[in-house]
């Protein structure tokens, strides 16, 4: 993903970065790099695309080439055997666990060299995180036996940090209208709206959605007995975690993408503050693409929870 890269870059400008195909990218190649850390523990993290996993990609899982990627992310794994294996994809991936699935596989590979392996589905919420995104996480070790970093948040739990809330990751940010870029805050952007979705987002509350629209309103494929799918046109709430983020993340047709009193989706910042990334995180590409590298990544508050554990786990053998 070109723009993926360009991002990456922008950010990350002193660090090594190749743009390339793993699997045309042989296994030795990462030698010099590997061994250039030979003083240091290693982590590889890896997170196949999770389409071919996902519920709503059932009957073309068999013939997606994207689902043998994660067995090229285990080749990698297991020819330089790192410390640590971090994994993060949808909950729909380890249930592809038959022998020649490729989940199956990495743990039939992870244990064959002895790693010591957990894996659950995690709540972001539960780790800080303002949205209620549940995924499949994955941690090895060749140390020792590791678990989970604790839970940081909860709802009324002892010891634990109240939920974070839309408001608390995008309350502060100016108004702008939808098709408007503010100024001066870099990618704060929203996507224009057509005169009818205006008026859909118009008739919709906070924490509403299409089922609140008058009758003239509503969507022919909604006019009959199908009553599914009742997030998408919706809004947020201010004081609750928002949904889960995808790669259609400010789309007002995608979700229950609609900001909570603007009439227009969040914009391409609120949703990455929504995934975690700081303020001053610049993202490159479209507003599509921007769109789809932040649906796509892993909330940045829960991957530095689970690297403060492995550093904390690393410690723990010292």
């Amino acid at each position: 993903d070109h723009d993926s890269g360009e991002t990456f870059k922008l950010n990350f400008p002193n660090t090594h970065f190749e743009l390339i195909d793993i699997e045309n990218y042989p296994t030795k190649k990462l030698k010099p790099i590997i061994e250039s850390c030979s003083n240091h523990p290693i982590l590889f993290s890896g997170c196949a695309p999770c389409q071919p996993f996902t519920r709503q990609n059932t009957k073309r899982r068999k013939d997606d080439r994207r689902i043998v990627l994660l067995n090229e992310f285990s080749r990698f794994v297991e020819y330089y055997l790192p410390e640590f294996v971090f994994i993060e994809n949808v909950p729909g991936m380890q249930k592809i666990q038959t022998d020649e699935g490729p989940f199956g596989e990495l743990l039939e590979m992870l244990n064959k060299w002895n790693y010591n392996v957990k894996y659950d589905i995690v709540a972001s919420m539960k780790y800080g995180v303002p949205q209620k995104r549940r995924r499949l996480v994955l941690i090895a070790s060749r140390l020792g036996p590791i678990n989970f970093p604790p839970e940081t948040h909860g709802s009324n739990a002892p010891n634990l940090h109240n939920y974070a809330t839309v408001k608390d990751y995008i309350g502060d940010l100016p108004p702008i209208e939808a098709g408007e870029s503010h100024p001066e805050i870099p990618n704060h952007v929203a996507a224009n709206l057509s005169a009818l979705n205006l008026e859909r987002i118009r008739a919709t509350p906070e924490g509403g959605s299409r089922e609140d629209w008058p009758e003239h309103l509503w969507l022919d494929c909604h006019k009959g007995k199908y009553n599914g799918h009742t997030d998408v046109y919706g809004r947020m709430r201010w004081n609750e975690p928002a949904t889960g983020l995808t790669t259609r993340c400010i789309s007002l047709s995608n979700g229950r993408f609609g900001h909570p009193e603007q009439n227009r989706a969040i914009s391409v910042r609120e949703a990455a503050c929504l995934q975690t990334f700081p303020r001053d995180f610049i993202f490159y590409g479209s507003l599509n693409s921007m769109a789809r590298q932040i649906g796509n990544a892993v909330p940045v508050l829960l991957a530095e929870c689970f690297g403060r554990g492995f550093i904390d786990h690393l410690r723990s053998y010292l």
